[in-house]
């Protein structure tokens, strides 16, 4: 679904690019409640993942594919805030070194990509484990759910800016009907992967998950016939818990899945270029102001080999993201550690 340049007029862009910058404001602001000593060093790596997962396009229907937004899984493993600043480091990596995505339009992809996914995933998602039992079971049902409504939601979304800002006659409600419908498909394989990573992650390391702060059902003994909690066990401290095998293995996984699987990808126009095409959204798409990069169309300018530029490239990117993204984060988290030393609160 990134929107290329020229899809969305100048004063539309504008606009969604002003919602955009308040928003990944408010987000940073956000983020110093949620990076702690659990999430602050997987927020870098989750970025990276999505973007090496967004690699990965799977076919939904004939001559369609789709590939995963990332918005519900960053929002439920490191919290709404982090997630979209998560995903807007992957779009902005997207666009400026791979030309994917327009660079004017980047503040429609944010606003569609990052914000809404974000935002509709974790609302639907904190109310269903509020109504499900409180087990890990449930968190992963949820994370099906909420990341399955999130894509819809997006392609409603788009078809709403474009309605506004739209640069081609096209009827809405066509395009609205097209939009949707392939979305819906696209939507399950985001379910899908979603739910599978949260369950992965929560299978071996809950306390990182966090969507799942607080869910822990209570142990109950059977003594004398009635049923008392169980007395806690003795928390282990945070920080003697290390992150980094989870982290290792994560950065291991997204390098094997972009540099290697990302071969094997679905070639077919993702949902959003598909209907494009059909509908002739497309008519004034505009030559991407990266075209010329090295990195252009997720390759790597004069390697000849299709499998070994690509994968090249996927190694490259998730480098980037994750260095990036934990630069980022790192510079969040030390904010928050300053805003509560003795000396700020001192002075407050």
């Amino acid at each position: 679904m990134h929107v290329p340049d020229g899809f969305i007029n100048a004063p539309t862009s504008a606009v969604t690019g002003v919602v955009a910058a308040g928003a990944i404001a408010v987000s940073l602001r956000g983020a110093r409640r949620e990076l702690d000593e659990r999430t602050a060093p997987l927020a870098g790596l989750v970025a990276a993942f999505i973007f090496a997962v967004q690699m990965l396009n799977f076919p939904v229907a004939a001559g369609t594919s789709g590939h995963l937004l990332g918005g519900a899984l960053a929002a439920i493993l490191v919290g709404p805030f982090t997630g979209v600043l998560c995903v807007s480091v992957v779009l902005l990596m997207q666009g400026i070194l791979f030309a994917d995505g327009g660079l004017t339009a980047l503040g429609v992809n944010i606003t569609d990509m990052a914000i809404v996914t974000t935002v509709v995933a974790y609302a639907v998602f904190r109310g269903l484990v509020k109504v499900l039992p409180r087990t890990r079971r449930s968190v992963t049902v949820a994370s099906f759910v909420a990341s399955l409504l999130s894509v819809p939601a997006a392609a409603v979304a788009f078809t709403l800016i474009y309605a506004v800002g739209g640069t081609t006659d096209v009827s809405i409600g066509k395009v609205a009907t097209a939009m949707i419908g392939v979305h819906v498909l696209i939507g399950l394989g985001e379910a899908a992967i979603t739910a599978l990573t949260v369950g992965a992650v929560i299978a071996v390391r809950p306390d990182l998950v966090y969507g799942a702060r607080g869910l822990t059902q209570k142990l109950k003994l059977r003594v004398n016939g009635e049923l008392v909690d169980a007395p806690d066990a003795a928390p282990v401290p945070v920080g003697a818990r290390s992150h980094r095998k989870v982290w290792i293995t994560g950065l291991v996984t997204s390098l094997v899945l972009a540099g290697f699987v990302s071969f094997y990808a679905s070639a077919s126009p993702d949902g959003l270029e598909k209907v494009a095409a059909d509908h002739g959204i497309d008519k004034r798409t505009e030559k991407h102001a990266s075209s010329d990069s090295p990195l252009a169309d997720y390759g790597v300018k004069d390697v000849t080999d299709a499998r070994l530029s690509g994968g090249l490239a996927g190694v490259i990117g998730v480098g980037v993201t994750v260095v990036a993204g934990s630069g980022v984060f790192w510079a969040v988290r030390r904010r928050r550690t300053a805003d509560a030393s003795p000396t700020a609160v001192e002075n407050v």
